[in-house]
C-alpha cells in the first residue's frame, strides 16, 4: 500500500525577473543549498540572452517550451510482462523535465563556465537545436514506438 501522496508547495517567483519559472531554473540549478550562486548563474544567462528584461524571460520561457515533451513512457507491470506505456503529461511536470533536461546538457558540457554552458544551451533551445531538444524528441520516439500498449494507461 503506498502512503499519502506529497502536497505540492507554492513556489514563489524570483526576485528580480518576477518569473515562478525562472525560479524553478534557479532551484535545479542550486547545489548543495547554494541558491545565491545558482541566481548568480541563472541570471547573468538570462541577462546574456537579452539586455531587456521582459525580453529575456520571454525568449527563456520559448527555450523552455520547446523543450518540453508532450508524452512520456512510464514502465508498468502486467500478467508477469513489463509493458513501456506512452501517457501524456501534465504541464506542470512536462516544465520540470524540461528545466532539468535544459540543465542535465549545460552541466554535461566542459571546458567553459556553467554561466557560459547554461546560456548556450537556452539559446540552442530557442532555436531548436541542441541536447535538450534531442532529449526531447527520443522521449517522443520512445512514446510512438510503444503507442500498441497505450490501452494499457486506463489501469
Amino acid at each position: 500500500m503506498r502512503g499519502k501522496r506529497a502536497k505540492k508547495r507554492p513556489i514563489n517567483p524570483d526576485s528580480l525577473y518576477k518569473s515562478k519559472v525562472v525560479s524553478r531554473m534557479i532551484n535545479v540549478v542550486m547545489q548543495d543549498g547554494e541558491k545565491s550562486i545558482a541566481e548568480n548563474i541563472v541570471w547573468s544567462a538570462l541577462g546574456k540572452l537579452s539586455e531587456d528584461r521582459k525580453e529575456a524571460v520571454k525568449s527563456f520561457e520559448d527555450a523552455v517550451k520547446n523543450v518540453m515533451p508532450q508524452q512520456e513512457v512510464r514502465s508498468r507491470r502486467i500478467g508477469g510482462a513489463t509493458y513501456q506505456v506512452p501517457i501524456p503529461l501534465r504541464h506542470d511536470r512536462s516544465e520540470a523535465l524540461a528545466i532539468r533536461w535544459i540543465v542535465q546538457a549545460a552541466r554535461n558540457k566542459s571546458g567553459k563556465p556553467m554561466v557560459e554552458n547554461l546560456y548556450d544551451e537556452l539559446k540552442n533551445a530557442h532555436e531548436g537545436i541542441g541536447d535538450a531538444i534531442k532529449k526531447r524528441d527520443d522521449t517522443h520516439r520512445m512514446a510512438e514506438a510503444n503507442r500498441a500498449f497505450a490501452h494499457f494507461a486506463r489501469y
